[in-house]
């Protein structure tokens, strides 16, 4: 499959350390290592995937051996550090974690960069004492479990993940590929974050502490080629005037067939689709630059401010100046 080219790709590359703890749990480290690799691969993402423990070779939870694993690496600010779970519960953990990692787990967040756990690996953090007043999460069975163990962090349940501080942790199992999926798009934003979920064929879900789902993530979950196509060039030309006979072209479809299978596959139909795309490209102009109104609504295929506000109140029921640096909804840190 060849390499795809996606503009506004990071340049500053990463290191994503995951950290092999005996017994790990194969789908929690295999579920996020697909989604970077599959990132580095096929969109030149700018991640180096390092694979680590504290001995060569650990066993896995399947009892599958994983051998030739490095040593302990340095670590920058830049680097993300991912702690997948293990066949076992947060109270029997404890001893999973030896002196030397729990100092290296320490000194890595003091460096500066993000720690992520899958499932229950999140004890694996309150062990370093990397949970304390934070808010966290874990596989559901065990968040009560959790919680007696590090009564100082605030555990929540009926989450897929949770960011707070440079600390992300996530319920468990397939949750850790959505966690991956958000991470993903952090850096390299929405659109590379839904085009490796489809590539995968996983499609991105939120939190439900996030109140708002990125347009270019939602309308997805569906395997209408035709349709991914079309919405992709949407995307890629949101400030283009497109007639339904545009669109049908770009998919080598009829109209009738395009109106009928996008609504079937989205449930909205291309225009509202389009709408939606220059309201949150709108948005994040609003939010983080200093344009006027005027620019903002040429730029984001509105043309004239009148068109934004009255597309905006609609969808938001408040005035674009609303917008301005509001606290985003993805994170508390």
């Amino acid at each position: 499959m060849k390499k795809l080219s996606i503009e506004a790709m990071p340049t500053q590359k990463r290191s994503v350390v995951f950290l092999v703890l005996p017994h790990v749990q194969l789908l929690d480290l295999a579920g996020p290592v697909q989604v970077f690799d599959t990132a580095a691969r096929l969109f030149a993402a700018p991640y180096t995937l390092i694979f680590c423990a504290a001995s060569e070779e650990i066993r896995s939870a399947q009892q599958l051996s994983l051998a030739h694993l490095q040593r302990l690496p340095e670590i920058d600010g830049s680097s993300l550090i991912l702690v997948p779970g293990t066949g076992i519960s947060p109270a029997k953990s404890r001893g999973l974690l030896d002196e030397e990692t729990r100092v290296w787990l320490q000194e890595s967040y003091r460096a500066g960069a993000h720690i992520a756990s899958i499932c229950s690996g999140t004890a694996v953090l309150g062990e370093a004492g990397l949970l304390h007043r934070r808010r966290c999460t874990t596989h559901w069975e065990f968040t009560s479990e959790l919680q007696s163990c590090y009564p100082t962090s605030q555990v929540l349940d009926s989450v897929l993940y949770v960011h707070d501080h440079g600390i992300i942790t996530s319920a468990g199992v397939a949750s850790g590929i959505d966690m991956a999926l958000w991470l993903l798009e952090q850096d390299c934003g929405p659109r590379i974050a839904a085009e490796v979920g489809r590539q995968l064929v996983v499609y991105f879900r939120r939190s439900g502490l996030h109140q708002q789902v990125s347009v270019y993530l939602q309308y997805r979950s569906h395997l209408d080629h035709c349709i991914h196509t079309v919405q992709d060039w949407l995307a890629e030309n949101v400030s283009e005037p497109a007639s339904l006979a545009d669109l049908a072209r770009v998919g080598q479809t009829s109209e009738r067939s395009l109106a009928r299978a996008f609504k079937a596959a989205t449930g909205i139909t291309p225009h509202q689709y389009q709408l939606l795309l220059r309201l949150e490209l709108a948005a994040n102009l609003v939010h983080d630059t200093a344009l006027s109104l005027e620019a903002i609504a040429v730029k984001s295929g509105f043309g004239d401010t009148r068109q934004l506000r009255r597309v905006w109140h609609k969808h938001y029921g408040t005035p674009p100046s609303s917008g301005r640096r509001s606290i985003d909804p993805a994170s508390a840190g």
